[in-house]
């Protein structure tokens, strides 16, 4: 059975916000999360889709301070407000992820709960230490993972991920591929559930450039 695809930032609201109910659909399923860290606004700068940063300021306030606390509640994943270090570099903790998925670890608890800590309790991502507590926290031996975070071989492979997701219009995070069709959004995860059993009719998007 193939594996939902999961393109996703290391410091993305809306992929802490679906992480828990990802990790339920993928055990109702049974299929296994294809875990694709990425730097979502080098992404989206390729895509030519505007970030989150050249948004007007009355939409990012609506953001966080209404559809963010709504989901919030209704997916039980509290949030503290903007995180203090959310403009950090995420190098460090992609690589984190990265790193344990090259030594054959499955990291769906572990990309949760280092989402969890940036909106829930304020924590730097780009913070060693920080990191440590997290994967120590999750049942991992932190030392080798942030070790081996900002090798080569973990750099290029977030290098694939944010070429891939550029290549197949990755529109933000999270975005998921399921049998490669792609659906934008931790609101779609009721259509991800669906499409593991029953595709939906029509061609998968492609971002409509082929002829």
């Amino acid at each position: 059975m193939t594996a939902i695809e999961y393109f996703y930032s290391a410091h993305s609201a809306y992929a802490y916000l679906g992480a828990a109910e990802l990790n339920e659909v993928s055990k109702r399923t049974g299929r296994p999360i294809e875990h694709r860290p990425m730097d979502v606004s080098l992404v989206m700068e390729t895509t030519g889709i505007a970030s989150f940063k050249e948004m007007p300021p009355v939409r990012k306030q609506y953001f966080f301070n209404r559809e963010i606390r709504r989901w919030a509640d209704i997916r039980n994943a509290p949030v503290a407000g903007r995180p203090t270090h959310h403009d950090n570099p995420l190098d460090l903790p992609s690589g984190m992820l990265i790193a344990a998925l090259h030594q054959g670890l499955n990291i769906d608890r572990l990309a949760h709960d280092v989402l969890e800590a940036h909106w829930r309790y304020d924590a730097d991502l780009a913070d060693r230490k920080t990191l440590a507590k997290i994967a120590t926290d999750a049942g991992f031996d932190a030392t080798p993972l942030l070790d081996a975070a900002l090798s080569q071989d973990v750099v290029a492979a977030y290098q694939a991920n944010n070429a891939e997701a550029a290549s197949r219009w990755v529109l933000g995070s999270p975005t998921y591929f399921v049998d490669g069709d792609m659906f934008y959004g931790q609101d779609r995860l009721d259509q991800v559930e669906r499409a593991c059993a029953q595709a939906f009719p029509g061609p998968p998007f492609d971002g409509g450039l082929k002829t």
